[in-house]
């Protein structure tokens, strides 16, 4: 098992930033990639951001640029730093993680842009 706790949304003005951060715990060995995903009301959650296991990243074309995943595995801490935000980024973000066996999810976070 993987548990994952998110923290850091709220609410920012479009141009903003804002650091999401996903505390990592269990059986963290096991994990292959960690992700950040979004769901914004009325749509389907989608990837924002991958790291694997060995530090490579992936982005959706829609954050290239502003958004970054990282993460600190002393600390069993994964990051999305988020600038530039834009209103069309408001949805609530979940952090992830996968295994070969399954993937986890943490409980999410909400994230509010004003323009």
């Amino acid at each position: 098992q993987v548990q994952l706790v998110e923290s850091g949304g709220g609410l920012v003005q479009a141009g903003g930033s804002l650091r999401l951060a996903c505390a990592v715990s269990g059986r963290v060995f096991s994990i292959n990639a960690m992700n950040w995903y979004r769901q914004a009301p009325g749509k389907q959650r989608e990837l924002v951001a991958e790291i694997t296991s060995g530090g490579s990243t992936n982005y959706v074309d829609a954050v290239k640029g502003r958004f970054t995943i990282s993460r600190d595995n002393t600390k069993n801490m994964v990051y999305l730093q988020m600038n530039s935000l834009k209103p069309e980024d408001t949805a609530v973000y979940y952090c992830g993680a996968q295994t070969v066996e399954s993937h986890y999810w943490g409980q999410g976070t909400q994230v509010t842009v004003s323009s």
